[in-house]
């Protein structure tokens, strides 16, 4: 029996370009071009086998598509082209972790009849998977050609096994490079952030200042009732803003590992969570506020972060409190 493999031949409609590559796929299509031994492992073997179409293959669950490709026999692919799975072996390699491999399949009992030689006219076949360290099948190493070749002895199938273990190696090392520059580049953009927010958080700070200055002088001018109001919520707004800035910039200073700055002092307690209430309860007149300060007496804090911690703590409650509740 003669198989003649020609470019005319039905396989061909099995064969489609990727035009539309997923980003994952292009990733290790871009991850096997840069492995520079992949074309020296291609050529080493069509030339051990005399085989004369080589490949390293991406197999999914539903797409083969080869990503390095070493064509002396116009088998008509180069990589990035894609193969119907269900036309290939390798879903079958893919799935066993283990390689197929074909002598001759005129003369083999369980390939002269398969559909699939017959659709691409090969007479010798072999595909090897490609396994990762983490146990994930990336594809296979396979190689064909129109004519028998004595594939099944201990030396090709080690050859192809060694391959596919460094093709699977170099694999491995460039996605823990790419996720290492990843993460490196990650913390340098959060550091630049966290620059920029301290920095904004200064700068935020003298139109601030601008502002609060102009309300406490128009506050000490005649105004009618609806200016006075409005005045009156600017200084409420200007309060809320500065002490967003300051929380900004406490959150800056410990992503970049500055800590925060505390000044202990003897204070009374109570005045200062009463003025910290009073303003909550006049920002959000519709609610009702209960609270009892007594018997706290004087404690050594940091008066401004403690006001900062029951304002936080008591937006929290207002914000997500029942409304009909005190």
């Amino acid at each position: 029996m003669c198989i003649t493999f020609v470019r005319m031949h039905p396989y061909i409609s099995a064969i489609h370009p990727l035009n539309d590559t997923p980003r994952d796929l292009q990733s290790d299509l871009d991850a096997v071009a840069a492995i520079k031994a992949v074309p020296l492992i291609l050529d080493v073997v069509c030339k051990t086998t005399g085989m004369g179409f080589a490949a390293v293959a991406r197999v999914t669950e539903d797409r083969w598509m080869a990503c390095a490709v070493r064509d002396d026999i116009a088998f008509g692919m180069a990589p990035g082209s894609v193969l119907e799975i269900d036309t290939t072996f390798c879903r079958e390699v893919r799935a066993n972790r283990q390689p197929i491999v074909i002598d001759n399949v005129a003369e083999s009992p369980d390939w002269c009849s398969h559909r699939i030689p017959r659709l691409y006219g090969f007479q010798s076949y072999i595909s090897v998977p490609i396994v990762m360290p983490d146990g994930e099948c990336f594809g296979t190493l396979c190689a064909i050609d129109p004519k028998p070749t004595w594939l099944d002895n201990p030396q090709v199938t080690g050859m192809f096994k060694l391959f596919a273990e460094l093709i699977a190696f170099h694999l491995d090392a460039g996605r823990r490079l790419a996720a290492r520059d990843a993460s490196r580049e990650d913390e340098h953009n959060a550091e630049l952030r966290d620059q920029f927010i301290a920095v904004l958080g200064h700068d935020l700070r003298n139109p601030l200042a601008a502002i609060d200055a102009g309300t406490r002088l128009l506050q000490r001018t005649p105004l009618n009732e609806r200016a006075t109001l409005v005045v009156g919520q600017m200084q409420t707004s200007v309060k809320r803003m500065s002490a967003l800035i300051t929380d900004v910039l406490d959150f800056a200073r410990g992503r970049l590992g500055g800590g925060f700055t505390i000044e202990r002092n003897a204070v009374e307690l109570a005045p200062i969570l009463a003025q910290v209430t009073a303003e909550m309860q006049t920002a959000l007149p519709s609610r009702r506020i209960e609270s009892d300060f007594s018997g706290l007496g004087t404690v050594r804090c940091d008066a401004a972060r403690l006001a900062q911690l029951l304002s936080n703590l008591l937006g929290n409650a207002v914000t997500h409190g029942a409304h009909d509740s005190p």
